[in-house]
């Protein structure tokens, strides 16, 4: 699994790093910080529920 960010669109609702803090971070003035851009498979399941909880859909999922 791979992460990537729409650059811009991030709103820093915060909820991706609630459900994946080892795999998000929000800075308090900048856009999430994706900190495993390649997902490794015991994180997948994390990864992938953060992304679903974005208001914005600023994250995106490919496999």
């Amino acid at each position: 699994m791979e992460l990537s960010l729409h650059a811009g669109r991030c709103e820093g609702y915060g909820l991706c790093e609630e459900l994946a803090p080892r795999v998000y971070r929000l800075p308090d003035d900048d856009d999430v910080e994706i900190l495993q851009p390649q997902v490794p498979s015991e994180l997948e399941a994390e990864a992938a529920a953060g992304a679903r909880v974005c208001p914005v859909a600023a994250i995106l999922v490919s496999r």
